[in-house]
């Protein structure tokens, strides 16, 4: 056998593929895997000290639970702080929960207030409180301050290190301040001018700072009337402020106007990330989702959304159950009726994760909500003469009954035109009545499409073909 320092320099690291989106590939945890069976300290110590922060929650994240486990009993000095907060929540708690109070405390005081929060937010009381205990006091007071505000505020988004200056410092004044003082935010694009009350009127961007003459005025560079975000304010509507205004960073005040804090790109990268994944997983009628769960939490937590849709579905059932002697006419009715509610399932879906969508970005409003719901009925119409088309056609030739034919096309065109119009209005009448429609939309357009296709396909058929 090698020794470990052979060993550690014949390795070689297996690079991930130049196409792959991640910097840690397969070959590489099957190495880390294999090198913590073998208690191999020194390559899995060399490995992560040449990780990025990102990289190494990649490689924790991929590994399994028991791994995970020997990898911090043997490289838990190795593992970042930063790589902490990069890591999937479930995974996140599992490596708090290895690690000691004065271990936690120490990674939090290398974080910003905002970050070190979040590592500690699920911990109960006292476990908080112990490792709160632990962290130098000035640190400890940033991060009490961060969790005093709502999880999911502006407040607990927001960094508490920021530059301000007042409007009648010059370039060279402020230079100077910058380069003599070391308690300085690691990373910051702009500089603040407040009042002598701490309230922001302006911004200047480091570009226009360093550009300028040493003898101007701030305030001959600034940028009046920055916008101004509360710290109580939703980190969704944070959100949509980076994206509608092109923000770099944002200003946060209390009810006063006084400045807190300031918001950077890279957390409300995270919290677009975020909010993007929490709707497309309520669409899908799950309020929260990992791989790294166990299977009975994953079961608790879909169950409740699978036993609606049971229910839903017995609705739609009864509405068979009405038309049990036309079916028993013409078997041929069973067979197509799936075809007409799951097209309009289709054509609902559509319209409903559109409509999601634009009530997010917030697109869609009360101004245009009507045009909105106009131009999907239309989409649906074109859709349900198009299907409708090809349906008849088919059934027509299949079945040799052209009135059967007729029949299934209007009940596609009804189900259609009526789908686009659930596909909207549903989301809008929740997001009116202050719910999220990313929630319950899909349910209600699934119930809506099927009992309708169902009841135009049986009722037209019992009407025209008995």
């Amino acid at each position: 056998m090698q020794s470990e320092e052979t060993d550690t320099e014949d390795r070689p690291v297996t690079e991930a593929p130049e196409n792959s989106p991640y910097r840690v590939s397969p070959e590489e945890v099957a190495q880390v895997a294999e090198a913590l069976k073998n208690d191999d300290t020194v390559f899995i110590h060399a490995l992560l000290d040449d990780y990025h922060a990102a990289d190494q929650a990649d490689l924790i994240e991929q590994l399994s639970s028991k791994n995970r486990v020997r990898l911090v009993e043997m490289a838990r000095d190795r593992i970042a702080p930063e790589a902490l907060t990069e890591l999937e929540e479930t995974v996140r708690d599992e490596i708090i929960d290895l690690l000691e109070p004065r271990e936690i405390a120490a990674a939090m005081s290398e974080l910003e207030a905002d970050d070190a929060a979040y590592l500690i937010q699920d911990l109960d009381d006292a476990d908080r409180r112990e490792v709160l205990d632990a962290m130098p006091v000035e640190d400890r007071a940033d991060v009490e301050a961060a969790l005093a505000y709502p999880e999911e505020s502006a407040g607990r988004l927001m960094q508490r290190d920021f530059i301000a200056v007042p409007a009648y410092w010059t370039v060279g004044q402020t230079i100077d301040y910058m380069r003599e003082h070391d308690d300085l935010p690691d990373d910051f694009y702009e500089i603040f001018v407040v009042d002598p009350k701490m309230k922001p009127f302006g911004t200047v961007a480091l570009n226009r700072m360093l550009r300028a003459k040493r003898a101007v005025k701030v305030e001959e560079i600034m940028e009046p009337d920055p916008i101004l975000i509360n710290a109580m304010t939703d980190q969704e509507e944070v959100a949509f402020l980076f994206q509608q205004y092109n923000l770099v960073s944002a200003l946060v005040v209390n009810d006063d106007n006084r400045l807190l804090g300031v918001i950077m790109v890279d957390d409300i990268v995270d919290v677009i990330h975020d909010e993007a994944q929490e709707d497309i997983l309520l669409l899908s009628g799950v309020s929260d989702a990992s791989v790294h769960e166990s299977v009975l939490w994953t079961v608790r937590t879909r169950l409740p959304w699978l036993l609606v849709n049971l229910l839903t579905a017995i609705l739609a059932a009864s509405v068979i159950k009405q038309f049990d002697a036309t079916i028993e006419q013409m078997v041929a009715l069973a067979v197509l009726m799936p075809i007409v509610a799951s097209m309009g399932g289709n054509a609902g879906t559509q319209a409903l994760a559109v409509a999601v969508r634009a009530l997010g970005m917030k697109e869609l409003t009360s101004s245009n909500a009507m045009r909105t719901v106009i131009r999907e009925a239309s989409v649906g119409l074109l859709n349900g003469l198009t299907m409708a088309l090809l349906i008849g056609l088919l059934v027509g030739f299949y079945f040799g009954n052209w009135m059967l034919g007729g029949v299934i096309a209007s009940a596609m065109i009804i189900n259609l035109v009526v789908a686009a119009f659930a596909g909207v209005l549903i989301p809008l009448g929740l997001a009116r009545a202050g719910v999220d429609p990313a929630v319950a939309s899909s349910v209600f357009v699934t119930t809506v499409t099927d009992v309708v296709g169902f009841f135009a396909f049986l009722g037209l058929a019992a009407l025209i073909l008995m």
